[in-house]
């Protein structure tokens, strides 16, 4: 009796393994992203990291109508033109890519603004193949279940913009001393410039190459208003 007694509490074990892991990979993803969908997203493993290390975060959710219309036009220009057109993964940015790399030159990044905004969401910045992995998975689950207004809304709240301050709220008065809602084309464009590295970057101060970018960014606007690549967003 005892030796089949044990197959039995080893199967039960592996079948609660089996229920906690589909309740971590599955529910609980879709449960989170079905909750902020509706609701203010009250912070990220990233701010969480933030505070407990020491170095502090400034954090303050802002609705898409809170936020000056020119900062997601300049984050879509700089980030991802073809955000309301994808699914989630621009396969043409990435082909791109790793054609350039096959080439010798550095592999650049070809992350859409979905895919950044389920890393910010979920993830720790940390590089790995599992993180890129889980990324996907996170994205795919994003664009099922949220639409791309909830996407864009979400990237601008919860990107780091350097120096301890995620989202828009955080950066325009750290760097302009004024609400989101109140930032301007250029100062728009300057955040969306500095967002590659924004820890060596200074929106309020640019140096030659933000300035530069920023007037490639003030031009692309235009662009993105009469191509309408920020369609999605605006219903």
């Amino acid at each position: 009796m005892a030796s089949k007694a044990r197959p039995r509490r080893k199967r039960g074990r592996v079948a609660r393994w089996i229920s906690i892991l589909f309740g971590i990979v599955v529910v609980m993803p879709i449960a989170l992203l079905l909750t902020f969908r509706f609701m203010p997203v009250p912070g990220t493993p990233q701010i969480v990291a933030g505070l407990l290390s020491g170095e502090g975060a400034h954090y303050s959710w802002r609705g898409f109508d809170e936020i000056a219309p020119s900062l997601g036009s300049a984050v879509i220009a700089a980030e991802d033109q073809r955000f309301c057109t994808h699914n989630g993964f621009d396969w043409v940015s990435i082909d791109k890519a790793v054609k350039e790399h096959e080439r010798g030159r550095r592999l650049r990044g070809a992350s859409t603004i979905s895919q950044q905004a389920a890393r910010s969401l979920f993830l720790v910045p940390v590089r790995s193949w599992i993180r890129k992995g889980a990324e996907a998975y996170l994205t795919v689950l994003m664009e099922a279940l949220w639409p791309k207004k909830r996407i864009l809304t979400a990237y601008l709240n919860l990107v780091d913009w350097g120096h301890g301050n995620y989202g828009a709220e955080a950066a325009a008065q750290a760097y302009f001393h004024v609400s989101a809602a109140h930032l301007s084309p250029t100062q728009s464009a300057r955040l969306a410039a500095i967002l590659p590295d924004p820890d060596d970057w200074n929106a309020a101060r640019p140096g030659p190459y933000v300035a530069r970018r920023t007037a490639i960014l003030r031009g692309r606007l235009s662009v993105v208003h009469r191509d309408a690549l920020d369609v999605c967003v605006k219903h």
